[in-house]
């Protein structure tokens, strides 16, 4: 249907028109190439993230940021072979096979290590000490930790608001 009724002009001609594709599959994915942090790609990330890993394997100078990723995929030796191989960006991680995006994981033991250096959301850091204390490993408690911050950035995605920082804190503290 075209014209008044339908509030769409009519189409000057009678040949076809491409359609460009959505910015989202049907199921609402985001496509490839969609932005995840400060600027990067999916693809772009995951390969600052090699990146540090090569350049420390290479004994090379590490910017600050650099030291931190190497730091949290030394905690993780069973990651390595996915950085290690370009072959591993294709496997689906889906939390509904049980598996575990290996991206994700690290990216959130990050945000847990800059949320208790900047103690922000403010009383992250004397929860984060607690649970260090309580569970007699820092990263224990991070692990602790990242599942509360994940539900959370999950929950905040599908209602479309950004996250509820006290909501965050209580989970955190019914942790400690």
């Amino acid at each position: 249907m075209q014209g008044s009724e339908a509030r769409v002009p009519k189409v000057p001609h009678q040949r076809s028109v491409r359609v460009r594709p959505p910015p989202e599959d049907y199921r609402g994915r985001v496509r490839e190439q969609s932005v995840i942090f400060d600027g990067m790609s999916r693809d772009t990330l995951r390969e600052m993230y090699r990146s540090a890993w090569r350049k420390f394997k290479g004994q090379h100078t590490l910017s600050p940021l650099e030291k931190q990723v190497v730091a949290v995929i030394s905690e993780h030796p069973e990651y390595r072979v996915i950085l290690e191989s370009a072959a591993a960006d294709l496997a689906n991680y889906s939390p509904r096979s049980g598996q575990i995006n290996p991206w994700l994981h690290m990216g959130l033991h990050l945000a847990i290590r800059d949320q208790v250096n900047t103690n922000r959301p403010h009383g992250i850091a004397e929860l984060h000490a607690r649970l260090v204390k309580s569970s007699g490993d820092a990263h224990e408690a991070e692990h602790r930790m990242l599942e509360v911050l994940a539900e959370q950035l999950w929950e905040a995605q599908r209602s479309g608001q950004p996250p509820d920082e006290a909501a965050y804190l209580d989970r955190l503290r019914t942790l400690a």
